[in-house]
């Protein structure tokens, strides 16, 4: 069992910036996909930002603020987020999907906070 650990988060002003970090128990790069979403109070839970076989998504929202990236050498998953806005206020979640032999795995941190505010 695969466990994803968040951290990074915080209470940043408008414009600000700040880098979120995911650990994984198990090796990261064994991957088929691996991500961010992100959910608000009284929203969904939403995509932010998804490795998946080598290529990237990102949501509408965030696309040309937001980064992901991963080190395979160190098992994480970053988000580095920028112009932030008070919409971008939510609990984000790493992700990461396995699949084998026609089986899939899906794990899921435990969340971490970002709140943009003055």
């Amino acid at each position: 069992q695969v466990q994803l650990v968040e951290s990074g988060g915080g209470l940043v002003q408008p414009g600000g910036s700040l880098r979120l970090s995911c650990t994984s128990s198990g090796s990261i790069a064994g991957f088929h996909a691996a991500g961010w979403y992100r959910q608000a109070p009284g929203k969904q839970r939403e995509l932010v930002a998804q490795i998946t076989n080598g290529d990237t998504v990102y949501s509408d929202s965030v696309k040309g603020r937001f980064a992901i990236s991963k080190d395979n050498a160190r098992d994480t998953l970053y988000l580095q987020m920028s112009g932030l806005n008070p919409e971008d206020t939510a609990v984000y979640y790493c992700y990461g999907l396995q699949v084998f032999l026609g089986r899939r795995w899906d794990y899921w941190g435990q969340g971490t906070q970002v709140t943009v505010s003055s």
